[in-house]
This record gives C-alpha cells, sequence and structure tokens, in this order.
C-alpha cells in the first residue's frame, strides 16, 4: 500500500480548550435573514456558485429550496433560480458530489410528494455551468428517471477514483443507484446488487469493513443493509455481521469514530425504537450504547460532532414533537449526558439537521430544519468558545480536485487515533461539510494526519499551526 509523508512544519499552539460554560449551545437563529416559517426537511452542505466557500443547501416540501450563504454576519439566500428554488415540488432529501468529474459538486434532490410506491414527479440532478440546469431534463438522460417515493440520497465512490455515484433510498420501490457513463446519466443498481425493494430511510457510505467505500442502509418494515464493497460491487453481510436489526424502522444515522482507535463505527437510530452503537469487534458489530441513549424516541437527525472543541465527540439526536438530545462520547465509548436549553426545542418539528464552520472561526454550526405537521423557521446554533479553543480541520480533494467524500482521515497524536468520515450523506435526508473537524483537548499534541483515499490508499500529513483549515489533494 502507497505511503507517503509530508511535512508541513512541527509548530504548534499550545494553549489548553476551555470549558463551556453556562447552557452548551448559544441559539444564534437570529443571523438568518428572512427566517420565515417553512415547512423543510434534508440539508446539505456544498459550494453550489463554485466561489470556493461551502453553504447550506435546505430542501423545501412545497417551499423554496434554499443555498444559505454566510456573508456580513448573516446566512443569506444567494440562489434565486426557478429550476432550483422548486417550490412546487416536495423536495426531501439531497447530497452534493462531482459526478462528471469537472472538480464541483452536483446537487441531488430527492423529491417525494407521495409516502410510498410511485410518485408524480421525478428528481432534480443540478450542475452549475453559468447557470443552474437539471442533468435530468436532458433528453439522453430521461431514461431512467426515478418516479418512486424515497427519503435519504447519498455519494458513493464505489471504484475510489473518483467517479461518484448517487444511492437512492426509495421507499416502496427499487433501490436506485444513478452514475454517469459516457456522458449518459444511468441507474446501475442492478449491476451492483443494490436495487432491493424496502421501505428505505437513512443510508451511509464510507469505509466501514473494507478499505473502499462500503454501504449501510436503515430501512424500515424491514432488515438493514450492510453493503461490502466487492471490487466495486456490493455484497450484503447485515446478517452474518449483527447489523439487520429486523424489529426496528431506521432513522438517522452516522459513521463515527466512538472509540478513539482510528476506524468508523455506526452510530443508527430507530423511529420510536432502541437507538444503537454498533461497534465492530471479531469480525462483528455489537450494540454498546447505554441504556439512557437507547431510549426510544420519535428520532429524525442523528448527527456526531465534535461541537466544543475540546477533542471529544458529541451525539446530536434531533426528535420531532420532542426534547432533542446531547451526548458527550468520552473514553471507551462511554456516554455523558449533556443537559441543554438552547437547542432542546421540547416541541419543535424537527425533520433534519447539518454541521459546518460556515463562518470559518472554527467552531461548528448545527442547522435544523424543521416542518411536516406545521411551518416552521429554521434553527441555527453553536458552542460559545470561539477563540478559547484548539482544532484543525482537514478537506481532503479527490484526483478531480472535488471533495474526497467516502475517504477517511485519521487524526494521530499523543492521546489518541481518531478517525472522521468525509460525509457523503448521513443524519437523515441531509448532508454534512465535506471537511474532517477535530478539536483538540488539553496537552494534546498532534502527530500526523492520515488521509485513507477511496482506493484504498493511504497518505501521511504532518501539520503546522493548528486552529486552521488544510486542504490535501490526492495524487494521481
Amino acid at each position: 500500500m502507497k505511503r507517503k509523508i509530508i511535512f508541513l512544519s512541527t509548530l504548534y499552539l499550545m494553549y489548553g480548550a476551555s470549558n463551556v460554560m453556562g447552557d452548551f449551545f448559544t441559539n444564534i437563529s437570529d443571523k438568518i435573514s428572512e427566517n420565515k416559517p417553512r415547512l423543510s426537511y434534508g440539508i446539505s452542505v456544498t459550494d453550489i456558485n463554485k466561489d470556493g466557500a461551502d453553504e447550506f443547501i435546505v430542501t423545501g416540501f412545497g417551499y423554496p429550496n434554499l443555498a444559505l450563504k454566510y456573508e456580513s454576519g448573516q446566512l443569506i439566500n444567494v440562489v434565486n433560480e426557478s429550476i432550483f428554488q422548486d417550490s412546487t415540488r416536495s423536495s426531501i432529501g439531497v447530497a452534493a458530489c462531482d459526478i462528471d468529474g469537472d472538480g464541483y459538486e452536483e446537487i441531488y434532490v430527492l423529491n417525494t410528494d407521495t409516502y410510498s410506491g410511485e410518485k408524480k414527479y421525478t428528481d432534480r440532478l443540478l450542475d452549475m455551468d453559468n447557470k443552474l440546469f437539471d442533468l435530468f431534463e436532458l433528453a439522453r438522460n430521461q431514461f431512467y428517471l426515478n418516479l418512486t417515493a424515497g427519503r435519504s440520497v447519498i455519494c458513493v465512490d464505489r471504484k475510489g477514483n473518483g467517479d461518484f455515484g448517487f444511492y437512492v433510498a426509495n421507499y416502496g420501490g427499487p433501490t436506485r443507484f444513478y452514475e454517469m457513463r459516457d456522458n449518459i446519466i444511468v441507474d446501475v443498481a442492478e449491476d451492483l446488487n443494490v436495487n432491493r425493494v424496502t421501505g428505505g430511510r437513512a443510508v451511509v457510505s464510507g469505509q466501514i469493513v473494507s478499505n473502499q467505500v462500503d454501504i449501510f442502509a436503515a430501512n424500515e418494515r424491514g432488515p438493514n443493509f450492510l453493503y461490502k464493497n466487492d471490487e466495486g460491487s456490493f455484497v450484503d453481510i447485515a446478517l452474518e455481521f449483527n447489523l439487520q436489526d429486523v424489529f426496528q424502522n431506521g432513522r438517522g444515522t452516522s459513521l463515527a469514530d466512538v472509540l478513539y482507535r482510528g476506524r468508523l463505527d455506526i452510530v443508527t437510530s430507530n423511529w420510536e425504537g432502541f437507538h444503537r452503537i454498533f461497534t465492530f469487534n471479531n469480525n462483528s458489530f455489537a450494540d454498546i450504547a447505554t441504556l439512557e441513549f437507547r431510549e426510544p424516541s420519535k428520532i429524525r437527525t442523528t448527527i456526531v460532532a465534535d461541537f466544543d472543541n475540546d477533542g471529544y465527540d458529541e451525539i446530536f439526536l434531533n426528535n420531532i414533537g420532542e426534547p432533542n438530545k446531547l451526548f458527550k462520547i468520552l473514553e471507551g465509548g462511554n456516554l455523558q449526558p449533556i443537559q441543554i436549553t438552547e437547542g432542546l426545542e421540547s416541541t419543535g418539528l424537527g425533520t433534519g439537521a447539518a454541521v459546518a464552520d460556515i463562518d470559518n472561526d472554527g467552531v461548528l454550526e448545527l442547522l435544523i430544519a424543521h416542518g411536516e405537521s406545521a411551518p416552521e423557521p429554521l434553527s441555527m446554533y453553536k458552542a460559545d468558545i470561539a477563540g478559547k479553543s484548539r482544532f484543525v480541520r482537514i478537506r481532503p480533494l479527490n484526483f478531480n480536485n472535488a471533495p474526497a467524500r467516502g475517504a477517511t482521515v485519521v487524526l494521530n497524536t499523543n492521546l489518541r487515533q481518531h478517525a472522521k468520515t468525509i460525509d457523503s450523506g448521513s443524519g437523515y435526508l441531509c448532508q454534512m461539510e465535506p471537511v474532517a473537524h477535530f478539536g483538540l483537548r488539553k496537552g494534546e499534541i498532534v502527530e500526523n494526519i492520515i488521509v485513507r483515499w477511496t482506493n484504498g490508499e493511504n497518505d501521511t500529513f504532518r501539520l503546522g499551526l493548528m486552529n486552521k483549515t488544510y486542504v490535501f489533494k490526492q495524487n494521481p
């Protein structure tokens, strides 16, 4: 396996992280411009306008889709083209990746105007070339249109060469897997053995059990799937690996290194069922969740991130119509409940959420969408720790200079080995920023960063100053 050592610097800023005082989150929803009540679902984070900065893409269910950019201290919608806003359609899931190899991400917007089975309106696959246009509206791409109700969509670089596809978790119809071949969008789900009919809900992809990109799908009214990447095709090994969870109804799911050992585990939740933390050991997965974490809820989105930059991740459980929950992951996968006031949203109708350092201050923002049964505005929170903590952010780019979604970044320090995925789609209906964000612990010294690319090759990088974002590109 190829390894390259790249020395950038050996200097470190050595000041410790401060503990968050008072409430964990601060409500910064006032930074969202024209934040009117609406029905929203999935949120993605991508650079829609090619200006080098990410935006929050917020779906609208009978309301305009939004592209929220941080400008002058506010989140402002910067895309008003009708094909993007699409107010007459019912957008629910969203994900972005570079499907055509031009170095920029296309945006898949999953529309669902019925609960299950056949739907009226197909999905959008939006590309920016001077202006936005829908690849599915081109005559050559209309043979494989998705006319089945769906929920989540994710990106999969199954061959590890930067040629992404979109896995579409449909409900009451076959799963879709769209790729571009000879400049035509085709559905290759049958060829890849993933065209199964189920109640598709949440789905994630990353280096779960192989050195390439695997897929975990949390389903409803049927078993979960764990597709191991087998030279670009897929084999479902969920039964052998104890992940089917047949009596639960899957919802929010994320990949996270809950044991701080340098490999990804699966954090997955179930609608009014038991929430799980599946860790891998001895060729199987075991649920190590505490009783308090497992407690059933009306769960929608599950996010794992280090919100307060203390070097320990938190798990945010976004419920609909009942209080949200927050847990800190300590050593050994031990969970510490965190009492929150801001972000609790006891009666909020949460439907989706995503994280990004949208204002570039080194602290993650949490944007929450609401709706379904009644219009509600968006909300946004962050830990009030700017300038009081240390962090490092890693943004890997693939061969095509596009975000290397599905790759894994491993932080090696004197205190831990911590893996994070470059998010391909997660939470539920959503997709996080394509960055591995690490808060740093008190007294922690970073030794190196390893990027595990989607083709299984590793590059090792030594860092210089902390409190910045490093961009690393995959070499041909």
